[in-house]
């Protein structure tokens, strides 16, 4: 397959480089408000919702946002509403008419290559000639997808919920969880089940750890997942699945759902500055930490914890 330099399918320029302080931050999404952009990898890249500048027309939805440096370099996502951009944001327009499946398609090309970057080494001058593919495989094109701007933002519930940190209560992980291994399936004995609808999950730490769907599964879902051989990434696993070497389960003692999963990753999520390569999240580790949450008579507070998640927006779209 050809290869050839990225601005030979887009368009490449910086955003806005907004500092965010020195703008106004919304609670909620509305029709006064913008996305905000930044070198997250998380949400799509969006960090807050600001209100529109009279002089500042918003990018409009369909582009593509690159971070150029960080350490979240090359994090590429397709913007589904109009918005503005933090500092070493780029923004990729197609020269030609794109669907959203080829779009993602190059977000993921782009994002191979951030092996090659660091804080020392960042994309700015180099994005432009990354070599990427000249054409979307026929196969990746008959990948259905729904339309990402069908993406609704609305929220569960219009409540509110403080959730008042000082008074969570600290609970260790193995008594919410059973904590053990995976079986570790190569992708080599994966290929020959052909593919299909279960997540093969791996220890990369984006797309809650997903590398490919095949038509064999080997673990049984609704459990969380925790990367041992880094960072310790954790994700939802709502699907069952099959995975690979160092990738352990968290089974709840508790009844889980995806609002409630939701929120234990996002609290384990917080412990990943505790690891490296040097002291990786082993399942010894995890045995020996506790995290703290809201709780009510002394015990977590689920009930709690999913509908905060509801009030949050997008959570229609959960």
């Amino acid at each position: 397959m050809e290869l050839i330099p990225l601005h030979k399918l887009f368009f490449i320029s910086y955003g806005n480089s907004f500092d965010l302080n020195m703008l106004e931050v919304c609670s909620i999404k509305s029709a006064e408000s913008v996305n905000y952009v930044s070198r997250t990898r998380e949400n799509n890249g969006v960090s807050a919702f600001v209100k529109i500048k009279e002089d500042v027309i918003p990018f409009e939805k369909g582009l593509i946002t690159v971070a150029g440096s960080g350490n979240s370099v090359l994090e590429s996502f397709i913007q589904v509403a109009p918005f503005y951009t933090g500092y070493h944001v780029f923004i990729l327009k197609p020269k030609r008419v794109m669907t959203d499946i080829e779009k993602l398609f190059y977000c993921f090309c782009i994002k191979q290559n951030q092996y090659k970057y660091s804080f020392g080494r960042q994309a700015n001058k180099t994005l432009k000639n990354l070599l990427v593919p000249g054409k979307v495989p026929e196969h990746f094109n008959k990948i259905e997808l729904k339309n990402l701007n069908t993406i609704k933002h609305e929220r569960v519930t219009d409540k509110e919920f403080n959730l008042d940190i000082e008074n969570w209560i600290s609970y260790p992980l193995k008594k919410l969880f059973d904590i053990k291994g995976s079986k570790t399936t190569p992708v080599s004995e994966l290929e020959e089940y052909g593919v299909g609808k279960y997540p093969y999950v791996t220890t990369q730490a984006t797309l809650n750890g997903i590398d490919a769907f095949f038509n064999h599964y080997t673990e049984t879902g609704n459990v969380l997942t925790i990367d041992s051989a880094v960072i310790g990434y954790c994700a939802y696993q709502p699907l069952n699945f099959s995975a690979s070497d160092h990738v352990e389960k968290l089974i709840p003692k508790f009844r889980l759902n995806k609002y409630v999963a939701i929120f234990m990753i996002t609290i384990l999520n917080l412990e990943q500055y505790r690891y490296n390569y040097g002291r990786k999240c082993s399942q010894t580790r995890l045995k020996e930490i506790n995290i703290k949450l809201p709780s009510k008579n002394n015990l977590p507070d689920f009930e709690f914890m999913e509908r905060y998640i509801k009030s949050l927006p997008y959570s229609s779209s959960i």
